[in-house]
């Protein structure tokens, strides 16, 4: 498990709903964004729930990209112990100077979703229910001040 140290967390949270996110499916690339529900996704690839998560780079601190391969090992392995099934999608900032791979995953229990997320020290994922718009789960104290513009209205701070 990793610790996780935020020092700014809302600035942290306006960066990840602001990310561009994307799943590759049948050889196409279908973009997600928090606050937007993804029809599409839903569409060609049928579950009650949905979420994105990653094991690169914990407390978005960069690591050796051996160190993120094997991390995202363990979690492959890990979803695929919980049975869930799942697709090779993105991350990336909207200023194109980051992108890291990830999964999204199919019917995962929020409360698995969250302790992978804890062991893997991600500060936010992504998670939605069909048909809704895709939020952000930040594991993280909710910050005293919002930033702003603040991605609160799809944001849910789980601490």
């Amino acid at each position: 498990m990793h610790a996780l140290e935020v020092v700014d967390a809302a600035g942290l949270a306006l960066a990840y709903a602001k990310a561009d996110y994307a799943v590759r499916l049948d050889g196409d690339s279908l973009p997600l964004r928090v606050g937007e529900p993804a029809p599409d996704l839903e569409a060609y690839w049928p579950a009650q729930r949905y979420a994105f998560i990653t094991a690169w780079n914990p407390a978005s601190q960069p690591r050796p990209d051996e160190a993120n391969a094997q991390a995202d090992a363990l979690l492959v392995a890990l979803l695929d112990e919980a049975g869930a099934p799942r697709l090779p999608a993105w991350a990336a900032a909207d200023d194109g100077a980051w992108r890291e791979p990830g999964w999204l995953v199919a019917d995962l229990d929020t409360g698995a979703l969250d302790r992978l997320a804890v062991e893997f020290g991600q500060a936010g994922v992504l998670a939605w229910e069909r048909g809704a718009p895709v939020r952000l789960r930040m594991l993280l104290p909710r910050p005293a001040a919002p930033a702003s513009p603040g991605p609160d209205a799809h944001t849910d701070w789980l601490e």
